[in-house]
């Protein structure tokens, strides 16, 4: 929770997630989070190769794959294997092409907030042997929990609007922004980030400076205005 807490960008997600599957012996991961619009650009977050996760978003393969066909018609945790390509020629297709990428079986967790956003945590294995289902099962209520907790660190850091008044802020510009509208001092916000207070203070004052006030209060002020409450 802490490294997501203190993550910045998408590699900072990734490598966090990366180290808690390593964690319970489950070394490859995908997060798939769908746009709620069909025109929309999903988020894919993963250790799988990059060539597979690259054709994978360029050939769509999200609106054909059975594992994110399954876990959008049902909420619960299922294990997959190449039982679940389907009797679809194009769900067959991307069991075969995955499997040249070591990614043979898996544990998928569904996850729709309150939102009504789907996503989909997998942790996948080369071989399905039994003690990676093992694993799975064993430590099922804690991975969900990290899903979803996953989930809402990605909407929080990638997908939120961090725009005020027509002004982008950078990731840790709105971020440092919000911990000090929590009350938080600079040298709490640098703790909570993992940087020094006079890094928080800096990027505060760039905040400030490209929201054209004086004092972080006032900042404060114009962020609450537009809403920044995690959607």
């Amino acid at each position: 929770m802490e490294r997501l807490s203190a993550s910045v960008d998408e590699a900072d997600l990734r490598s966090a997630m990366a180290d808690v599957a390593s964690g319970f012996d489950l070394l490859a991961f995908a997060y798939l989070s769908l746009p709620p619009r069909p025109n929309g650009k999903p988020t894919l977050i993963s250790n799988y190769p990059a060539p597979w996760t690259t054709r994978y978003l360029a050939n769509r393969y999200q609106s054909l794959d059975p594992v994110i066909l399954r876990a959008r018609a049902g909420g619960c945790t299922f294990q997959w294997g190449s039982d679940l390509s389907g009797a679809e020629a194009s769900g067959a297709q991307i069991f075969e092409e995955a499997a040249q990428f070591g990614i043979c079986c898996g544990v998928t967790f569904p996850i729709t907030d309150g939102r009504g956003n789907f996503a989909a945590m997998t942790f996948a294995g080369e071989k399905p042997h039994p003690a990676f289902f093992r694993a799975a099962e064993r430590y099922e209520e804690g991975l969900s929990y990290i899903a979803t907790c996953f989930h809402v660190f990605v909407r929080r850091k990638l997908t939120a609007n961090r725009m005020i008044d027509g002004v982008l802020l950078t990731p840790r510009e709105y971020e440092c922004l919000q911990w000090a509208a929590q009350g938080k001092s600079d040298w709490e916000i640098g703790c909570i980030l993992g940087i020094t207070q006079r890094t928080a203070a800096f990027h505060l004052g760039n905040a400030r400076r490209k929201l054209g006030v004086t004092s972080t209060r006032q900042a404060i002020s114009r962020l609450a205005r537009s809403d920044f409450s995690v959607q």
